[in-house]
C-alpha cells in the first residue's frame, strides 16, 4: 500500500507563515528606507529653512545638487535646453533692445569717438556687427547714466553675436579700471568656506559711487578653485584656473592663475572659475571639445552664460547672454577686445549684470531685459558672491 507523501506548499499553516514571513520582511525593509530617509528630510527641511532670495525650487534643486543628484540634475537641464534651443537661421530681428543713453548714428560715435581718442587716450571702438546689414545702435557703445560727459567710466552695448542664430542678443559692458575700483563680495551661501561675509549686499557707506554690479562664478564646489578675499586665501588657489584678480594698487586683471595655493601679498582679492576661454586674444582651441566649461551644463549646451575679459588696454569686458555656448561666448568677448578672458556663472536665474543711472544706487537696470533676477538684486543679502564697480 503506497502512502501519499504530504505536499509542504498545501499545508495551510506553512503557507501563513511564509506569508507572515514575507510581510515582516516588507516592513522591515519599508522601516529602513524610512529611517534612511530621515538624515535627507531633516537637511531638505534645514536648508530651505535658512534665510535665503533665491526661490524654493531653486533652493530645492541646490539641495538635490548638493546631496548626490548633481549627475540627475545636469541629465534633466541639458534635456530641457537641447529641446528649447533656438532653431537656427529664420529672420532676423528687426530692431536691438534699447540700452544706455543717447542714440548716436555711426557716423556721430565715429565723430566722437575721433574727438575723445584725443582728449583720453583711449576709447573702445564700436563693436563690429557680425551680421550685416547692422542694425540702428548695434555695437555702439553708450552710457548708463545721464550726464556723464564724454568720457563715461562705464559703457554698454548689444550685438547678434551668433550668425547662425540671428535673433539671439548678447549685451556688453566695458569698465574703465583707470577710473573705477572693483570688489568682490561674499555672498551668504557662497564662497562654501568660511569667510567675512558683511553684509552680502552692496554696502550702505559704498552706494554713492556705485556704477554696477554683476555675478561672480561657479559655486566653489563646482569650479574647484580658489577665493581671496581682503589679502587672505579662504579656499585654496589652483595653477591653470582662469582668475579675475585685484592687486593691492587698485588695477585688475583676468590671468591663469600660477601662483600657487595660497595668493602673494600683492593680490587684494581673487576669484577663480575653471580655465581660460580667451588667452592671446583667441577663444581656447580646447572649448568644442573640452569639459572643463561646464560642471552643470555642457560647453556646447545654449543656455544663458556669462564671462569676463580683459582688453589690451586693461580695462574689463562683461559679456551676457541668453542661447548662449561657451564658444559663442568665447567668440564674442574676444571679438569684443579681450585679450584674456574667463567664464562666469551660467543659467538664467544667476547671471546678472546690473548698472545703476544715478548715485546712491538709484535707477538700476539689467543689462538685458530677459535676465531673470530683479534689477535691486544686490541691494539686498544675496546667496551669491559678486563684484561691484564703483567711480573712483
Amino acid at each position: 500500500m503506497v502512502r501519499d507523501t504530504p505536499d509542504p506548499d498545501a499545508n495551510p499553516s506553512g503557507g501563513r507563515r511564509r506569508g507572515e514571513a514575507t510581510r515582516r520582511v516588507r516592513r522591515v525593509a519599508l522601516v529602513a528606507a524610512l529611517l534612511a530617509l530621515v538624515p535627507a528630510v531633516f537637511s531638505y527641511v534645514a536648508t530651505i529653512s535658512e534665510p535665503s532670495n533665491s526661490s524654493l525650487s531653486i533652493r530645492s534643486v541646490e539641495w538635490l545638487r548638493d546631496n548626490g543628484g548633481a549627475g540627475l540634475v545636469s541629465r534633466i537641464e541639458s534635456i530641457y535646453y537641447s529641446l528649447t534651443a533656438p532653431s537656427k537661421g529664420g529672420p532676423t530681428l528687426r530692431a536691438l533692445p534699447q540700452v544706455g543713453y543717447g542714440s548716436a548714428s555711426r557716423a556721430q560715435a565715429l565723430r566722437l569717438y575721433s574727438r575723445r581718442l584725443v582728449a583720453t587716450g583711449y576709447r573702445p571702438h564700436r563693436v563690429a556687427p557680425l551680421i550685416h546689414p547692422a542694425l540702428p545702435g548695434e555695437g555702439i557703445w553708450r552710457s548708463t547714466r545721464p550726464g556723464e560727459g564724454a568720457i563715461p567710466p562705464l559703457l554698454i552695448t548689444t550685438l547678434r553675436d551668433q550668425p547662425e542664430y540671428p535673433r539671439v542678443v548678447a549685451g556688453l559692458a566695458w569698465i574703465d579700471t583707470k577710473r573705477t575700483r572693483l570688489s568682490l563680495n561674499p555672498g551668504r551661501l557662497e564662497p562654501s568656506v568660511s569667510v567675512p561675509r558683511g553684509s552680502m549686499d552692496v554696502p550702505q557707506a559704498g552706494r554713492d559711487k556705485l556704477l554696477a554690479t554683476f555675478n561672480s562664478g561657479f559655486k566653489l564646489s563646482d569650479s574647484r578653485g580658489g577665493f581671496v578675499l581682503g589679502g587672505r586665501t579662504y579656499a585654496t588657489m589652483s595653477d591653470g584656473q582662469a582668475t579675475l584678480v585685484g592687486y593691492g594698487d587698485g588695477r585688475v586683471d583676468v590671468i591663469d592663475w600660477q601662483y600657487g595655493p595660497s595668493a602673494p601679498s600683492s593680490v587684494s582679492f581673487a576669484r577663480q572659475n575653471l580655465p581660460l576661454i580667451v588667452s592671446e586674444g583667441h577663444p581656447n582651441p580646447n572649448l568644442n571639445n573640452g569639459a572643463e566649461w561646464g560642471a552643470t551644463v555642457g560647453n556646447a549646451i545654449l543656455v544663458w552664460r556669462s564671462g569676463i575679459g580683459i582688453d589690451r588696454h586693461g580695462n574689463l569686458i562683461y559679456a551676457a547672454g541668453e542661447d548662449q555656448s561657451v564658444a559663442s561666448l568665447a567668440g564674442t568677448l574676444a571679438h569684443a577686445g579681450a585679450v584674456r578672458a574667463m567664464e562666469l556663472d551660467i543659467n538664467s536665474y544667476w547671471v546678472n549684470f546690473i548698472s545703476y543711472g544715478a548715485s546712491g544706487a538709484r535707477a538700476p537696470s539689467n543689462l538685458l531685459a530677459g535676465m531673470e533676477r530683479p534689477d535691486t538684486r544686490y541691494l539686498t543679502p544675496d546667496d551669491r558672491d559678486f563684484f561691484a564697480v564703483y567711480s573712483r
